[in-house]
């Protein structure tokens, strides 16, 4: 509504309020205190919407256009020495790296029945690729070699950071 209508809204209630004023006392029906209560919380409300509307005018003035630096070409450009000695910071941080051959779960009575020669049975089969693990998140599968009587991973298939974000969720 605009703020003349709002405006001549507002003077037809306070005309009509004078004119049932204006009748003698006895002619007023119980109805009409009722109706003049809500003409009167009517017309506040419609005061209170105009002054509404005039402050966020004000604010809506107030506002300025911000431009951004479009970035996207120099995202497209190769990285130089200065962006590697930007990263050259965090190439410290130690990271904790396993690989997992399979898992199982164990009821506190079999883990207590252990011993030396005991089998643990895993939820994987011979020659299903190991999962490695960046953190506790899995980076990657492999199978596992002997390098200088050492175990170690060759690894067959990174997780792409699609599958890897799909795992945070």
């Amino acid at each position: 509504m605009s703020e003349e209508n709002q405006e001549d809204l507002a003077a037809e209630w306070a005309a009509a309020l004078e004119s049932q004023e204006n009748k003698p006392a006895q002619a007023k029906d119980p109805n009409d205190a009722l109706a003049d209560e809500w003409a009167a919380a009517l017309a506040q409300n419609e005061q209170a919407d105009i002054h509404k509307a005039k402050e966020q005018a004000v604010l809506h003035s107030q506002a300025k256009e911000v431009a951004f630096k479009d970035l996207s070409e120099e995202a497209k450009a190769p990285r130089g020495d200065a962006e590697r000695r930007d990263l050259d910071f965090i190439l410290d941080i130690p990271l904790d790296v396993s690989a997992e051959l399979g898992h199982t779960k164990l009821l506190i009575n079999e883990l207590l029945q252990l011993g030396q020669g005991s089998v643990v049975e895993l939820n994987k089969l011979a020659g299903e690729p190991l999962e490695v693990y960046v953190n506790g998140k899995l980076v990657a599968r492999g199978e596992a070699v002997v390098i200088n009587e050492k175990f170690g991973v060759r690894l067959t298939d990174i997780i792409s950071p699609i599958e890897r974000v799909k795992q945070l969720g």
